[in-house]
């Protein structure tokens, strides 16, 4: 191996570290906007809503030096290995991901201050256990760069989706009958969407880790996921 390609490997390894450890931030933060929703405590609320800066911050840093890192391989004409170059790509998209997720939490987390007050359903709560565990199961997945947790995150995607409407045809019923107010209806319709695009941001990690790990490129379509084999 030579220096250039010692150096670009080595890099490579740090940018990748620096991605994982930003997916278990990202994890932390979801879980404490969940926490912070559901207890009605807006003070830690506004802890979740100063953690997103960090979150930016890494954000910027790691796809600067995944840029920088492409930039200067090119620079000395360094023979890449395809799959490193393949890694560099999925490390931009899945650190696009994570921040997307980030902002997400953020958002739950400053719809707080309208939730006191207001009874929001225990099964609610099931949904974003549900999510978070589809997050933390991604987390773990891009660590040990694992693609068969990866494949089990795709299936999980329409069981979120099915609970969330399920969940959410009940608290129609319930306005409809008088149990339920239409502020906290409509208040539980957004919480559920964000936690179905949460689902759907980290299902879009696990396609990129499949693809950096086998090369394989997965699609949903109505029967459900295919795996399309890469012409690398």
């Amino acid at each position: 191996m030579t220096d250039d390609a010692k150096k670009f490997e080595d890099c490579l390894a740090s940018i990748r570290q620096e991605l994982v450890v930003q997916a278990w931030r990202v994890l932390s933060i979801c879980e404490e906007a969940f926490d912070a929703f559901f207890e009605g405590n807006t003070s830690a609320a506004a802890e979740v809503v100063k953690r997103d800066d960090e979150v930016d911050t890494v954000d910027v840093e790691i796809e600067k030096r995944a840029v920088e890192l492409l930039v200067d391989a090119a620079r000395v004409a360094s023979e890449v290995p395809v799959e490193q170059i393949r890694e560099v790509l999925v490390i931009v998209k899945v650190n696009n991901e994570l921040e997307r997720i980030a902002d997400l939490a953020v958002d739950i987390a400053e719809r707080v201050e309208s939730r006191v007050g207001i009874d929001v359903p225990e099964t609610f709560r099931v949904v974003a256990n549900s999510v978070l565990g589809i997050v933390r199961d991604t987390c773990s997945a891009l660590e040990k760069k694992d693609a068969t947790i990866a494949k089990l995150i795709l299936r999980s995607e329409d069981t979120v989706r099915e609970f969330k409407n399920s969940l959410l045809r009940e608290a129609e019923n319930n306005i409809a009958s008088g149990s339920m107010s239409v502020d906290c209806g409509f208040m539980l319709h957004e919480i559920a969407s964000r936690c179905e695009t949460i689902s759907d941001h980290a299902t879009n990690v696990a396609e990129q880790i499949l693809y950096a790990v086998t090369g394989t490129i997965v699609r949903h379509l109505a029967t459900g996921w295919v795996e399309i084999p890469s012409q690398d």
